[in-house]
């Protein structure tokens, strides 16, 4: 893929990321009001109807489908995004690819150490570290298109760069930290299916109807393994094919980018919102959130630690000659993205489902809900000045 190809596919993203962004905030605005309003037992009736067939075990609530499945289609286009980042993009060149690995990193240690020690000893802590790990790529890159028109381009790259690295770090999380049981015929099936998938690719097979029942398939088995359905999504997406082959228009995993991006962006993460987020925002929840050291350990995990992990990981990589700060750049452009970077909002709600039972992780989710706004708020105000101020300089 040519550079000129490379920035047109950036800048096609972000605009659908951003569309997206706005979408979910109106998702969510939507869920809180109904969650919270009269026809709340409408919404708990609707996110708790049960559906799917029962021999599969996929007798599965609503919010279920919505986080298990719908989910799935974002992971796959995470997944898609990350590959072609590693293969053509970004991080295929080790000078700029080091600065948004090392502060995702940063971005992903620090939160967790923080919310462990601000959390220590209080249930469910032993699971719930995990929540501020992660950045919102639609909510954060929507806060940013709204308020850093005049920031230079490598503002935006080194925001998307460090976010998929950042998604890949919360896929291996919920590998790894919530699989909770494990059926091996189940997870052989779901190798085979992979294998088989690979194998199309390699093979320059194009039919959907080849691979849209072996996408279900795959995804049916990484369920009945006990693995967290949305991990078949990225597999997949890493699987895919990047490159194009001579006298081909579009690589298989840009074709599918520009199918499946808008249904994801637009349907896929807003419906999980509207099921996730509709939480109660009375007196007394607000202040369980606190006074309570568990969703403290979460707020300040993303708000504090994101900014301190994303920051600090960047100057010290500059500082040690590891890495080179983004061209046009300066270190209040890094502080101001480094603060956006506790947008935590949808991998972030995800995880809380899965690591608390349901009345801890509504309050884990208020406080995600809360530092994510305060973040966007923040950063929002830091990028309006730095934007006017690369305006005159310009």
């Amino acid at each position: 893929m040519s550079p000129a190809r490379a920035v047109a596919e950036f800048a096609r993203y972000l605009r659908t990321e951003t569309t997206g962004g706005l979408i979910l905030l109106a998702a969510t605005a939507v869920a809180l009001v109904w969650a919270n309003s009269p026809l709340a037992p409408a919404y708990e009736a609707v996110r708790d109807f049960r559906v799917g067939p029962e021999f599969l075990h996929l007798d599965l609530t609503v919010g279920d489908w919505a986080k298990d499945g719908l989910l799935a289609l974002f992971f796959f286009v995470a997944g898609l995004e990350l590959k072609r980042e590693l293969v053509v993009g970004e991080l295929s060149r080790f000078r700029q690819a080091v600065l948004p690995v090392l502060a995702a990193l940063g971005g992903m240690i620090v939160p967790a150490v923080l919310a462990l020690a601000i959390g220590w000893g209080t249930p469910g802590i032993d699971r719930a570290w995990a929540i501020p790990v992660a950045t919102d790529i639609a909510f954060a890159l929507g806060v940013l298109a709204l308020t850093a028109s005049n920031l230079p381009s490598s503002a935006r790259v080194f925001l998307l760069s460090l976010a998929v690295v950042d998604d890949l770090g919360a896929i291996l999380v919920i590998a790894i930290i919530f699989t909770s049981s494990f059926n091996l015929l189940a997870a052989g099936i779901a190798v085979i299916a992979l294998g088989l998938y690979a194998f199309l690719q390699h093979k320059r097979v194009r039919s959907p109807w080849l691979y849209v029942p072996l996408a279900v398939i795959t995804w049916v088995a990484v369920h009945s393994a006990g693995i967290h359905a949305t991990i078949a999504g990225v597999a997949l997406g890493l699987l895919t094919r990047v490159r194009p082959d001579e006298g081909e228009e579009e690589a298989p995993a840009v074709r599918l980018e520009h199918r499946l991006q808008p249904w994801s962006a637009a349907v896929a993460v807003p419906v999980f919102a509207l099921f996730a987020a509709g939480i109660s925002v009375s007196g007394d929840a607000l202040a369980t959130v606190f006074t309570t050291a568990l969703p403290l350990a979460v707020l300040f995990g993303l708000v504090a630690g994101k900014f301190i992990g994303i920051f600090g990981a960047s100057l010290l990589a500059v500082k040690l000659r590891v890495a080179e700060k983004p061209s046009g750049m300066g270190w209040r452009d890094v502080a101001a993205l480094s603060l956006l970077g506790g947008v935590g909002f949808t991998v972030s709600l995800l995880i809380a489902d899965l690591a608390l039972p349901v009345e801890a992780s509504e309050v884990a989710k208020a406080a995600v809900l809360i530092a994510s706004a305060i973040a966007s708020l923040a950063s929002a105000v830091l990028l309006l000045r730095r934007s006017r101020i690369h305006a005159k300089a310009a």
